[in-house]
């Protein structure tokens, strides 16, 4: 399922601190405090600190310039692959899950199904119970446990601009049944009032739409890199390519063009909640 990295479960938080001690223990073996290891590895000290204490998955460009940092030893390098291979999110979406934990924009177009920043734990069981092969309750309780720690980004990371655009047919399909549906649309009016989340629905009826090739999500790095995914069944790209990532950057601004505005897509979620 897409967008949601389903297929996998739930990163383990007991991996993430021992990672983070292993990362504390090279900094203070090379005689660096937290500050210092930060200009090493261009983030702030209270990252280093979020790392350290398991808080916060690291990505990829600070493992490689903690490594170089602290001798390399290769011992993060290690270290950060028993993390990534944690149950929690499909394999092929894991890469981008490290990427969102450091984003400063976040943008997300979807067609086929809510976003897995924005479910909620009855739609995910929804959308579990039509899974092939069928899902166990274990599997399904740890992609809500997944979700969740996911979701964690939208309040935690309060200067990341999020910004998602939703196909009103996501809302009309009911997915779950009534109540389900309900639901999910009084989460995503609660999530909508964030100051740094923007929702946007594109209409049923739209004669021009830029987005017929289907999901898109895109991000940009603090180093202001940007960066493109793209998943099908059982599979995912990240796309690196800043010419392709141009593309799909002026695709997804011709959609926020196309859909309605925050306010009438919100006025929109309303009047179909009602409906309900």
């Amino acid at each position: 399922m897409v967008g949601t990295g389903t297929g996998g479960e739930p990163e383990s938080s007991d991996s993430l601190r021992t990672f983070g001690a292993v990362v504390q223990a090279l900094r203070e073996n090379a005689g660096l405090s937290r500050e210092e290891f930060g200009e090493y590895v261009r983030y702030s000290k209270h990252t280093v600190a979020s790392v350290e204490l398991g808080r916060r998955m690291p990505d990829p460009a600070f493992v490689e310039r903690a490594e170089e940092a602290t001798g390399n030893t290769g011992a993060l390098r290690k270290a950060v692959g028993r993390v990534a291979r944690q149950p929690g999110l499909a394999a092929w979406f894991r890469q981008w899950a490290r990427l969102e934990t450091v984003a400063i924009a976040l943008y997300t177009y979807e067609c086929r199904m809510i976003p897995g920043l924005l479910q909620t734990e009855a739609y995910v069981q929804a959308l579990s119970a039509d899974q092939l092969p069928p899902m166990d309750d274990t599997q399904i309780e740890e992609l809500w446990a997944a979700r969740v720690e996911r979701q964690r980004l939208l309040k935690e990371r309060p200067n990341t601009a999020f910004s998602f655009i939703l196909e009103e047919h996501l809302f009309l399909r009911r997915t779950g049944g009534v109540e389900v549906t309900r639901e999910l649309i009084g989460h995503v009016l609660e999530i909508a009032k964030l100051r740094n989340v923007e929702i946007q629905v594109m209409p049923l009826v739209q004669e021009s739409h830029s987005g017929l090739q289907g999901p898109l999500h895109l991000l940009e790095t603090p180093e202001n890199r940007w960066f493109a995914y793209i998943e099908g069944q059982e599979s995912g790209q990240l796309i690196t390519d800043a010419k392709v990532v141009s593309v799909l950057q002026r695709r997804y601004a011709r959609m926020r063009s196309q859909a309605l505005t925050p306010q009438d897509s919100l006025s929109l979620l309303q009047r179909m909640r009602g409906d309900l």
